[in-house]
């Protein structure tokens, strides 16, 4: 498992140890089956889909801060599941 946090991963990996961080958002997706939005960071909603989608393996999106348009992830061609909505 990969998670990259800006804010709070070296808190994360006191609790967190066996999960390998990713120095970036675009390192945490290469070669991932799933991504899953847990924050809600600006920073995350700026990201540049198209090249996630690229750098996956699976084109999977769990969204659970409802940060994307769920029409606008499904015509980029992810499987896309935002809770709540």
């Amino acid at each position: 498992m990969r998670a990259y946090d800006p804010v709070a991963r070296d808190e994360a990996a006191k609790i967190l140890p066996d999960i390998s961080y990713a120095a970036d958002e675009y390192e945490a997706v290469t070669g991932t089956d799933a991504l899953i939005f847990a924050t809600e960071w600006n920073q995350f909603r700026a990201l540049d889909m198209k090249r996630i989608r690229d750098l996956m393996r699976e084109p999977r999106i769990a969204d659970l801060r409802n940060i994307c348009d769920p029409q606008d992830m499904r015509e980029m061609g992810f499987e896309y599941v935002g809770v709540g909505r």
